[in-house]
């Protein structure tokens, strides 16, 4: 499965801090959990690439 393919799987994510000082995401599908642990200067770098997805995608909406 590639970005540009859609699903029909539903999932839930949760963002957040562990008590180790880490940014945790969390996933759940299907029974599957998937906790991703990153530094906060990881995450930082993970929320600017989202940022700069999400304006590359308004460009494509206008389109």
């Amino acid at each position: 499965m590639g970005i540009n393919n859609e699903s029909d799987i539903e999932a839930n994510m949760q963002i957040g801090p562990t008590d180790l000082g880490m940014v945790r995401i969390f996933i759940e599908a299907n029974g599957l959990e998937v906790p991703m642990d990153f530094e906060p200067e990881e995450a930082e770098e993970i929320a600017e690439e989202i940022k700069a997805a999400a304006m590359a995608a308004r460009a494509v909406k206008k389109r």
